[in-house]
């Protein structure tokens, strides 16, 4: 069996378990409303950076030569917590605390490196103002680290994402790495209804990034990717990710009520059985 072949079959099953973990978070919020279908979007995109591509010590959230993750659309968080969880940075009895009174894990992610969550985010737009900021200071230090920040295609509305855009390539910073989660979906309808940002990638080029599109639930294709880059270009680097909302499940996927739905008994238990039904690894 060659290296892809494992790592392919390694990250697919943190995959798997991130979902089922992502399900049991949903379930257990009852009444509160997670953000289901955006954090489905992610998860091979957080899968393959947490147990593949990162560099982090699963011993030490706080190693100071750590890479450094920001989940900018935070409303997606659920798929972070259980991909912390399942490096360690968290025990999965915090799960069950998920947006209970007094818990560590709120419906968007706060500040607490010691469990892996860089910086507080939710408030669209500023996590890649955040990282940028990361970047440039470890450039400026010489240091090795990279800086990975996740948005939204609907988050591409704010305009402090394309003030960053702006900046990021004049200060030459290719520690930087951006990945758009482009479901296609924001809160309230689609992206292309609301306010169409189409060719993205023709945007960002023109920007002065370079930029990649990639199936984003395509383990491979996105392994590829990572591994491609040149953190010696002066140039930073954009990923757009073609994402389908709630991906997965066939009562969440494409389905834009799982925005923030209330997961019932009888949706959890489908998507169990549908959970189990796919391919062990």
């Amino acid at each position: 069996m060659d290296k892809n072949t494992t790592d392919i079959q390694k990250i697919n099953l943190f995959s798997k378990n991130i979902k089922r973990k992502i399900l049991d978070m949903a379930f257990i919020a009852g009444s509160s409303s997670s953000h289901f279908g955006g954090a489905l979007s992610i998860v091979e995109i957080i899968s393959t950076l947490f147990s593949h591509q990162l560099k982090i010590k699963r011993d030490d959230p706080e190693w100071i030569d750590r890479d450094r993750f920001i989940l900018s659309k935070g409303h997606a968080c659920l798929a972070y917590y259980a991909a912390l969880s399942e490096i360690g940075y968290l025990k999965d009895e915090d799960l069950k605390t998920f947006e209970q009174d007094g818990s560590k894990l709120a419906g968007h992610p706060v500040k607490s490196t010691k469990h892996g969550i860089e910086f507080s985010t939710g408030s669209l737009g500023i996590g890649l103002s955040i990282g940028l900021g990361l970047a440039l200071g470890a450039k400026r230090k010489k240091k090795t680290n990279k800086t990975y920040v996740v948005i939204g295609d609907g988050e591409c509305n704010e305009g402090s994402i394309w003030e960053s855009a702006l900046a990021a390539p004049n200060l030459k910073l290719d520690n930087l790495i951006v990945i758009i989660d482009k479901n296609n979906f924001q809160q309230t309808g689609s992206t292309k209804n609301i306010m169409d940002t189409n060719k993205l990638k023709d945007k960002w080029i023109s920007f002065g990034w370079s930029v990649k599109e990639v199936d984003g639930h395509n383990i491979f294709e996105l392994i590829k990717y990572f591994s491609s880059l040149n953190f010696k270009s002066n140039v930073p680097h954009l990923l757009i990710a073609n994402t389908i909302k709630g991906k997965g499940f066939s009562f969440s996927e494409n389905n834009n009520e799982w925005h923030h739905a209330v997961m019932t008994k009888a949706n959890y238990e489908k998507a169990i059985q549908e959970l189990n039904e796919t391919n062990d690894y």
